[in-house]
């Protein structure tokens, strides 16, 4: 017997210091995909770097599609860019967004770093709050990620899930490890 699900807007936040944001959004995707539907993710602050993410994307497109619009991180790992030019990235980020699910082809947005790049000031809440309202009416499902998730998003949540950092090998002093963090 197949079940039909009814179509719902639901947004998803994943937020805190622990790792696995991102990651937990990915696999979302990877679920929806099983589905037989579509899904993008849009990342703010992640720069032009390769990551497993992108690699693995390239066998999934053309039902999911990443578009970096980050510069890289903000004032970190040796980021020497101008502020502008991240929030330039990031409402440019916002525009491309808005046409990608103009058309009602995704069933999933993924705001990757969202939460980042408004606590850094690269794009305003305000703005945010009024982009969630339009996608709702676009997509099915939206994720944001990101530290911080500011209370007027986890508000508008269904579904809210704070990563906790416990223990990282970072905090030792090892580096990121190629296909678990990057």
């Amino acid at each position: 017997m197949s079940r039909a699900y009814a179509k719902y807007n639901m947004l998803l936040v994943f937020t805190g210091n622990g790792k696995g944001k991102t990651t937990a959004a990915l696999g979302n995707a990877l679920r929806l995909l099983g589905a037989g539907k579509q899904a993008l993710m849009v990342q703010f602050i992640k720069g032009p770097w390769e990551s497993g993410e992108h690699k693995s994307v390239e066998r999934l497109a053309p039902d999911f599609k990443i578009i970096r619009t980050g510069k890289g991180f903000v004032g970190i790992l040796g980021d020497t860019l101008p502020l502008g030019e991240h929030k330039k990235a990031a409402e440019e980020g916002f525009v491309i967004t808005r046409k990608e699910i103009a058309g009602g082809k995704y069933h999933l947005l993924i705001l990757d770093e969202l939460h980042n790049a408004i606590t850094l000031g690269l794009i305003p809440l305000s703005y945010v709050i009024a982009f969630l309202d339009y996608a709702k009416d676009k997509v099915e499902h939206i994720i944001t990620t990101g530290r911080d998730a500011p209370q007027e998003i986890i508000a508008r949540a269904g579904l809210v899930t704070e990563m906790r950092g416990l223990k990282h090998p970072f905090k030792k002093g090892e580096v990121a490890t190629k296909g678990l963090d990057f």
